[in-house]
């Protein structure tokens, strides 16, 4: 069983997550700023330059240097991934330095910021500039002022800087443009009196379902819903049941496959001619990036679906209207359709959005072709963030849906939904189909880091299996505040519950060292997360770790991870002896090979490949093997 070591939070688990974050634009060009995209358009720059004029307001050790050379439209700037909002923060400052010995030309002496919405082709077409002037061969620090100094709209209609929020390129120009004279300039401590919205980052794996295990599918991570609507029949016409049987879905050789079959089924007092299934996550999340690597069923009439809705409909027979969330009706709860196909539009993938202000037959959708979409493996990948919900396939957009005016009609998408997975039959299906499977070869939700929600700065936290008992142990930096530490275990598959108490430091800005032990995990797999709670009551989690333990436990794998070029993992073996341990690629590459001795208990194994992706590391002696499914990232 794959160990991710990472944040693995599951079954009814919703998933904390960080508030909006925002950031300052501001550079000293010593290592300190926030800009990384400073970009000389037609005007060499240097931004690590050892500033030449320590002198008056300026001794820092660095600068940028603009070296115009003679370019018609000479300017430096940066582009932010997201838009100032100048309503009540509109300066900018920055020292500049212009020097006398460096000019040519009869220009005057002065500097201009100009705000530009850097998605247009044209940007310059409706920026806002200020120009300030300059003295020659000394520091200053110059102001712009986007509400008090005097502007220039390029375009006459556009209204003022402070009422305008499309602006996310600043460009700044010395001795203004369309002439062929030369400048030689430093720039020094630019600031924006502001702060911006930042573009969250998912890279934090909160839940996934690798589906290694050969047979039924893991229940601890989905729901068959098999119950029919009101009158007998699923939705949109469509002729099929929904079944729990392994006839139509099961995992094998590490792939899910959901199985649509013709065949004479009755359930619920109906009789229909195919079956497929549907299946629930037991997990419900807002905001992050879903990743599904999957391969499409063929047919015509077929119509599977990687999709998602709001944990709150009251859909009769789904999950988590059976545990009590059911409170909104379809669309008010949202949907979110990552992908969909269709067997009469072979080699198309489409993702929809169904909300109040437009649902079924939505106007928010986007798709592209897949020529090879039923016979190879794609990747299919949803980003969600509290501004916008963003669609690809193999890393190619087709569709972003980002609405102006967001509300109840427009944008139910900011609480949690969970996702689903089914293959439907339409009544326009072939009468010679008789099955066919959408494939799933894994599924990864990821979210911001959580490590900054934690009142106490952990710097550690591991979860390794000793013989048949649990260690777990963890670190922290500092604590302030804190009270005490709680180790909770999942049981009954469905809830966390407290196995031990430890008191904490309270106050502390050395490391502190903390362990417990379970003493009794089941065997399969054990999960453990760290509680920790503030001395005023309040509480914070950790990630959540996984801990496997075979029924024999002769051979297990306790973790494992993916660093740079390099894969190490813990294995438990109860046997020392000779080892072998082989790994593949999806291709059947052999990627790896290596004859070990390992010793009974605990057994670290290290090594380097250049190969990325998905890798089958086997490890294995002349009684038994353990395949594991590992990910190496690029």
């Amino acid at each position: 069983m794959k160990i991710f070591l990472t944040a693995l939070v599951l079954l009814t688990c919703s998933i904390t997550f960080l508030k909006t974050q925002t950031s300052t634009v501001e550079d000293d060009f010593e290592g300190n700023g926030t800009i990384s995209s400073w970009f000389g358009d037609d005007c060499n720059i240097n931004t690590d330059l050892n500033n030449p004029f320590q002198q008056g307001i300026n001794t820092s050790e660095k600068v940028l240097e603009y070296h115009d050379t003679g370019g018609q439209y000479a300017n430096v700037r940066f582009e932010l991934t997201t838009n100032f909002e100048l309503t009540s923060n509109n300066t900018f400052t920055l020292k500049v330095y212009l020097a006398s010995n460096g000019l040519s030309g009869s220009q005057s002496n002065q500097v201009s910021l100009k705000l530009q919405d850097g998605t247009l082709n044209e940007p310059w077409s409706t920026q806002s500039e200020i120009t300030k002037t300059v003295s020659l061969d000394q520091w200053q620090t110059v102001t712009f002022d986007f509400e008090n100094d005097p502007y220039l709209n390029l375009d006459g209609n556009s209204p003022p800087p402070t009422q305008r929020s499309d602006f996310n390129r600043v460009v700044i120009q010395l001795n203004g443009e369309n002439n062929d004279d030369q400048v030689l300039a430093y720039l020094d401590d630019f600031r924006y009196d502001g702060t911006v919205i930042v573009d969250p980052t998912y890279d934090n794996l909160v839940w996934s379902d690798e589906f290694e295990v050969n047979g039924p599918i893991n229940s601890v991570n989905w729901f068959h819903q098999t119950q029919l609507p009101q009158g007998g029949n699923w939705y949109n016409g469509e002729v099929q049941h929904y079944t729990d049987r392994t006839d139509n879905s099961y995992v094998e050789n590490g792939v899910l496959k959901i199985v649509a079959k013709k065949e004479t089924f009755t359930d619920q007092d109906y009789t229909k001619a195919y079956t497929s299934a549907r299946l629930n996550s037991k997990f419900a999340f807002t905001y992050g990036k879903v990743e599904i690597r999957a391969k499409m069923p063929t047919g015509i009439g077929t119509w599977p679906a990687i999709w998602m809705l709001g944990k709150n409909i009251n859909e009769d027979g789904a999950y988590w209207e059976n545990e009590g969330f059911g409170t909104t009706t379809w669309p008010a709860c949202g949907e979110i359709d990552i992908m969909e196909h269709w067997g009469d539009n072979q080699n198309f993938v489409q993702s929809a959005l169904h909300t109040p202000s437009s649902f079924g037959d939505t106007f928010n959708k986007g798709g592209q072709n897949i020529a090879t979409v039923s016979s190879d493996f794609h990747t299919y990948t949803m980003v969600w963030t509290p501004e916008e919900i963003a669609f690809s396939v193999n890393g190619v957009v087709h569709y972003t849906y980002n609405p102006p005016i967001k509300n109840s009609d427009t944008w139910p998408f900011d609480a949690d939904q969970y996702l689903l997975l089914n293959i439907a039959i339409q009544p326009s299906i072939f009468p010679s189909f008789s099955s066919s499977a959408m494939e799933v070869d894994y599924i990864r939700v990821y979210q911001e880091s959580l490590s900054p929600v934690l009142p106490v700065a952990l710097s550690h936290f591991s979860a390794k299996a000793e013989g048949r008992k649990t260690n777990l142990q963890w670190k922290t930096a500092t604590e302030t505040n804190s009270d005490y530490f709680q180790i909770e275990k999942l049981v009954d598959g469905s809830r966390f519950t407290s196995i031990g108490q430890v008191k904490s430091a309270g106050n502390s800005t050395s490391t502190q060292s903390y362990e417990m032990w379970d003493n009794a995990p089941a065997t399969g797999i054990n999960y453990y997360r760290l509680k920790q709670v503030d001395i005023d009551g309040t509480s914070s989690y950790s990630n959540t770790l996984t801990v496997s333990f075979d029924s024999d436990n002769s051979l297990t794998l306790v973790m494992w991870k993916a660093l740079g070029q390099s894969i190490e993992s813990t294995h438990y073996v109860a046997n020392s002896g000779s080892y072998h341990l082989m790994v593949v690629d999806l291709t059947g590459r052999v990627v790896y090979v290596r004859k070990l001795e390992l010793t009974e208990g605990l057994n670290e194994i290290a090594f380097d490949t250049p190969a990325t992706g998905i890798l089958m590391m086997t490890l294995s002696n002349k009684n038994q093997q353990l395949t594991t499914k590992v990910f190496k990232p690029n």
